[in-house]
C-alpha cells in the first residue's frame, strides 16, 4: 500500500494529465469562410456578420414614408446571402426553363417574372441538389441590414444614387440631383459597383422578394423579426430598372401578392448557417 502523501500525489498527477490531454485535443469548430460557392450552380454568397442596426428611414429623410417607422433591429445571427441577384443561368439549371422577359439581356442577367411561390419551388429544388445546404429568401430585416452595409444614409451610397451607380429609371432622380440613364430593360449582374459588405445590385436592376408578408414595424426593438401577419402582399425591395431613385432607397417597402409576376421581379437568396 502506498503511503498516503504518495496517494494524494498520484490522484493530482493524473488530474492534471486529463486536463492537459483534453485540452490538447478539444474540438474546435472550424472558421466559417467569408464567401461560399453553391457547388451545383456555383451561385455565390458572402458571409454577413451578426450585428444591430436602424430599420426605417430617419425622420428627415428625402421622400421616405410614414411605414418607414425607424425601430432597432438585432440580427442575431450570422448568414450567407447572395452576393449577386439569381441569374437566368442558374434558374435554368435548376428549374429547366427560363421565364424572364429579358432573355436577350443573357445569361447572366437577373432571372425575372418569377413569383414568390416559383422562388419556393427552386429553392426546394436547389437544396435536394445542393447536399444538404439549406436555402430561403432573406427576411425584410436581413435585406436591409445587407443593403444598408453599416449606412444610415437613403443609399449605401449615401444621399444621392447615380445610373452610373445602379440600374433604375434615371429621369427620374433623387430630388435636388440631375437625371441619368435609363437602360429600359435589366443589366448583367455584377455590372455596378457592390456595396461595402460586397453584395451587387442591393438597390435596382429588379425587386427582391423577401420571406415577410407586409406587416406593420414595431414600436420597440426586435430581434430577428420576420413579418408573420394577416397580410395579403409579400415585401418586396431594393427597387428595379423602371421605377424611380426614390423607390430604390434602403428603407423603401414595396410589396406584391405572391402570386404576381412581373418583368422586374426577381429576388436572392439565404444559405442558412448551422450553429
Amino acid at each position: 500500500m502506498f503511503p498516503k502523501s504518495s496517494s494524494k500525489l498520484s490522484f493530482t498527477g493524473c488530474l492534471c494529465l486529463s486536463l492537459w490531454f483534453a485540452a490538447c485535443h478539444r474540438t474546435t469548430k472550424p472558421a466559417t469562410p467569408l464567401t461560399w460557392n453553391e457547388p451545383a450552380t456555383h451561385m455565390q454568397f458572402v458571409l454577413l456578420p451578426a450585428g444591430r442596426f436602424v430599420m426605417g428611414s430617419p425622420l428627415a429623410e428625402a421622400e421616405r414614408e410614414a411605414q418607414e417607422r425607424p425601430h432597432p433591429v438585432q440580427i442575431s445571427r450570422r448568414f450567407y446571402l447572395g452576393k449577386y441577384e439569381v441569374t437566368q443561368a442558374e434558374w435554368t439549371q435548376v428549374m429547366g426553363d427560363n421565364p424572364s422577359h429579358f432573355k436577350t439581356c443573357g445569361a447572366r442577367c437577373p432571372v425575372e417574372r418569377v413569383n414568390w411561390h416559383q422562388v419556393q419551388e427552386f429553392i426546394a429544388k436547389l437544396t435536394r441538389m445542393s447536399g444538404g445546404a439549406k436555402f430561403r429568401l432573406p427576411t425584410e430585416a436581413e435585406w436591409e441590414y445587407a443593403c444598408r452595409a453599416g449606412t444610415q444614409t437613403p443609399f449605401n451610397t449615401g444621399a444621392n444614387l447615380t445610373t452610373a451607380q445602379a440600374n433604375y429609371q434615371g429621369e427620374f432622380p433623387s430630388a435636388g440631383f440631375p437625371a441619368g440613364a435609363n437602360r429600359g430593360g435589366t443589366a448583367p449582374a455584377g455590372s455596378y459597383a457592390p456595396n461595402a459588405w460586397g453584395l451587387y445590385d442591393m438597390h435596382g436592376n429588379v425587386w427582391e422578394w423577401c420571406q415577410d408578408w407586409r406587416c406593420d414595424y414595431p414600436d420597440t426593438a426586435v430581434v430577428d423579426p420576420v413579418g408573420n401577419c394577416r397580410a395579403e402582399f409579400k415585401v418586396i425591395r431594393g427597387g428595379s430598372w423602371c421605377f424611380n431613385a426614390a423607390s430604390a432607397r434602403s428603407a423603401l417597402r414595396y410589396t406584391h401578392r405572391p402570386q404576381d409576376l412581373g418583368y422586374s421581379l426577381g429576388f436572392r437568396l439565404v444559405r442558412v448557417i448551422a450553429e
